[in-house]
């Protein structure tokens, strides 16, 4: 079984000389920037590290594995921590042995339309037994909660006012800058974290020798303790595992290296005086591993003692240079550019805020795309946990819905963007967990259900939660396993990695396995439906006038079981697997129930034209199949992509696409029904109804799928290759009259290059990663030709 390494925090900070002016080349590239600091100070321990409006204003820096939130504050500098493995809880079973007993009962009283009857029934034996989620609040049950790892606090010993003040954050080389000028000296903090080294480093540089002195802590708002040993400040601890007792321990240790001036630890701090330079080194680790049942026992306090000191004999400026390297490697695979060159030099946070009345500025487009990318670098690498409903970043104890991962879109939504935009290696987080929750969703199938193979419900933790939820108008959702597993043949598609689909082949058959006896025969159709169920967080009210969420047969559940046995065929196809467990999931995939098309033109959700509730719902899971789904598209498909049009429409009507990742999905569901003016009305209501002053992606509070969704839609306004072909500038819109992008992705391994002018395509190059045919399609005329692998392909014909 696959052991996740957990990297390391180590903090360096380094204090010298700066020229604090701000000018047009250092704003006119991708970088955050502001003309003011975030106020630490209104965010303290006695505040509860609440997630307020300043929190919002400091810039997220992250390795994949650990996060930091950078203030920028002169007197009192705050870089908030996060280790990805810090979490509350611990594991537990939650399976409900009496839920099977009752779904023959709920299936019957649901196909003789008695939802009233049937809604008490499921929601009496089919939800998980124990306290699951805690209703979303399980910091002290044992689901658990994504905790902050706690604060770093640098308070300047100097008081004085202060002039000149820039901070940034470049996307270009992932470090955040803080200048200004206090006392008539200049000085300059850099700060980063580093992947190869395990490190996030401040350099803090002033113009005078023998000008720096601060004090230094560490704390959190609960369940630690700081003590000084071996010229270290160590903050230790253990948090409680929801049963009475403590599981996950962590540990975090500083180190400070001064030029000249003097250091002395106290067991709670560091003091600093009259230093030319100082450089803070901290690491930080936990005793997690992602094995299945062995959650914990790794050797957090010999780990982070041995990164501690590697990072204090490289030294700053080595690390420096490895971090910037590892990082552009992957972010500079990919550029746009939408505003050639027109920036307007203000600060971002007044970059959002005039953006809201004038809906006109193409470089915000270009800094969110990018963004999105960023934080996908920052908080998923190879061998990491997955970026959860905050990424890595988040300030409190309890963490909104526990900071867990969500399988009814939102985990899928971080993702979408890793394929297209040529960050493929990040997947892989998402693989190693499914394939650490096939165990515990094997125990849930047998014992909640009664199935074969494994399943997974809405929510899921680091501590391998499979069961339902807690209520079953949302708990009831079962192909959050399915969903996820569609992963897999997205990055077999873009990557043609036979070897890797080998892998996850089990993962994709255990999968089918459970829909294979979940699946039951409905008496009036013959059809094979799923249920009970739910089509996500969505209600619907019956023709007697009861309110109901459960049903059989909705079509979310339908299309996403169908997408589900289609992977399946195709990856037993590529692996040339013919066997008997193929053929009984290509005979269910032909009996399985096929959206309809409801008497308004409307795709439906149900399988009946129920009335919604709530006609305005931010979930839009019947049309998985046109997004991220591709059953339903313009090629194969036009009236059910037409059907799917209106119900897009009808959404927005009532006011749908309200919040943060809601908005952002409506960006790929109109690209792909080549609606781009819809598509960048989307994008717009995301930039400015759900950014926040740091671009973080509002549901609201914070929640990060709606930046990864927002970098997805963009993509596939600009590309497409879902209908087995290359779509170019599928959906642009007359806003962006002119542009160009290098390095998206396209299924198959190809990589296109292009740009336009007036709206209309100039240049397209298209390398391919192997031989193959290619064929391209632009305003309906294309084009196939003979794909030589690493050759530049320029496509004359199509301009």
């Amino acid at each position: 079984m696959f052991k996740l390494y957990l990297p390391i925090l180590v903090l360096i900070v380094l204090v010298s000389s700066c020229n604090p002016a701000k000018n047009n080349e250092e704003l006119q590239t991708l970088k955050l920037w502001f003309d003011e600091p975030a106020n630490a100070l209104e965010a303290d321990p006695e505040n509860g590290w609440k997630n307020n409006p300043e929190w919002m204003k400091a810039v997220p820096l992250g390795n994949g594995s650990l996060g930091a939130m950078v203030f920028g504050d002169v007197h009192t500098e705050r870089i908030q921590l996060n280790e990805e493995s810090m979490w509350s809880g611990s594991p537990a079973d939650n399976n409900n042995p009496e839920a099977q007993k009752h779904l023959d009962s709920i299936r019957k009283l649901l196909f003789e339309g008695k939802y009233k009857e049937a809604t008490l029934l499921t929601n009496q034996t089919q939800v998980c037994s124990g306290k699951g989620s805690g209703h979303g609040n399980g910091a002290n049950v044992p689901f658990g909660c994504f905790q902050t790892l706690g604060d770093l606090w640098i308070e300047n010993h100097s008081k004085s006012p202060y002039t000149d003040y820039y901070r940034d954050l470049n996307l270009h080389n992932a470090i955040a800058t803080v200048k200004y000028v206090q006392d008539e000296i200049s000085y300059t903090r850099e700060i980063l974290t580093s992947h190869p080294d395990q490190v996030l480093a401040a350099s803090f540089k002033a113009s005078k020798p023998g000008s720096i002195s601060f004090d230094v802590k560490m704390n959190r708002p609960e369940y630690y303790k700081t003590f000084t040993k071996d010229d270290q400040l160590i903050m230790t601890g253990e948090l409680p595992d929801g049963k009475g007792g403590t599981n996950l321990k962590y540990i975090a240790r500083l180190q400070a290296v001064a030029k000249n001036g003097t250091v002395s630890y106290a067991d709670d701090g560091i003091e600093i005086k009259n230093a030319d330079e100082v450089t803070l080194y901290l690491t930080a680790s936990t005793d997690y591993v992602l094995e299945h049942p062995h959650y914990t026992g790794r050797d957090y306090k010999s780990v982070s003692l041995a990164n501690l000191n590697n990072s204090v004999k490289k030294g700053f400026e080595a690390i420096k240079a490895d971090h910037i390297k590892d990082y552009k490697q992957y972010f500079d695979r990919v550029q746009l550019d939408l505003s050639q060159g027109k920036i307007a030099n203000i600060p971002t946070d007044e970059r959002v805020e005039q953006f809201k009345d004038s809906l006109n500025d193409l470089h915000l487009t270009e800094l969110s795309f990018q963004y999105g990318r960023y934080l996908l670098i920052s908080s998923s690498r190879p061998g990491t946990l997955p970026a959860n409903l905050q990424g890595i970043w988040a300030n409190q104890i309890q963490t909104p819905w526990n900071g867990d991962y969500h399988t009814d879109v939102n985990i899928q939504m971080n993702y979408w963007p890793v394929e297209t935009t040529n960050l493929s290696e990040l997947h892989l987080p998402v693989f190693d967990l499914l394939q650490n929750l096939v165990k515990p969703g094997s125990v849930t199938a047998e014992v909640q259900y009664g199935n074969n193979g494994w399943v997974l419900h809405p929510i899921t933790n680091v501590w391998g939660y499979t069961a339902p939820g807690e209520m079953a108008s949302w708990g009831m959702h079962s192909t959050g396993g399915a969903w996820l597993s569609q992963h897999i043949m997205e990055h077999f598609e873009f990557t043609r990695d036979t070897s890797f689909l080998k892998k996850m082949y089990p993962v994709l058959k255990g999968s089918a396995a459970f829909y294979n006896d979940w699946l039951t025969e409905d008496p009036k159709t013959q059809k094979l439906v799923s249920g009970p169920a739910v089509s996500p967080e969505n209600t619907f009210i019956t023709e007697d006038g009861t309110t109901a969420q459960i049903s059989m047969g909705p079509s979310h559940d339908q299309q996403v079981i169908s997408q589900l046995f289609k992977d399946l065929i195709k990856a037993s196809e590529t692996l040339k697997i013919s066997d008997s467990f193929t053929a009984i999931t290509k005979s269910n995939l032909d009996r399985l129930a096929t959206t309809k098309i409801g008497s308004d033109g409307r795709l439906m959700e149900w399988a009946e034209e129920f009335k919604e509730r709530e006609p305005g719902h931010r979930h839009i899971s019947h049309l998985f199949a046109v997004h991220p789904g591709a059953e339903i598209n313009l090629v194969d498909t036009p009236e059910l992509a037409a059907a799917a049009k209106k119900s897009l429409d009808y959404r927005i009507e009532n006011g749908g696409g309200h919040t943060g990742w809601s908005a952002a999905w409506l960006i790929s569901q109109y690209a792909r029904l080549g609606e781009a003016k819809e598509a960048h009305n989307a994008l717009n209501t995301v930039l400015t109804k759900s950014t926040s002053k740091n671009l973080f992606g509002l549901h609201p509070p914070f929640q990060i799928d709606a930046n990864f969704g927002t970098t997805a839609g963009i993509a596939e306004m600009l590309l497409q290759s879902h209908t087995g072909k290359i779509e170019l500038l599928p959906a642009l819109p007359e806003d962006w009259q002119s542009g160009s992008f290098s390095g998206l992705r396209a299924r198959g391994g190809f990589t296109v290059d292009l740009s336009w002018e007036q709206g209309k395509l100039m240049y397209v190059n298209i390398r391919s990663d192997y031989n193959q045919p290619c064929t391209v399609s632009y305003n309906g005329q294309d084009i196939t030709f003979d794909a030589k692998a690493s050759t530049d392909h320029e496509i004359k014909e199509l301009y």
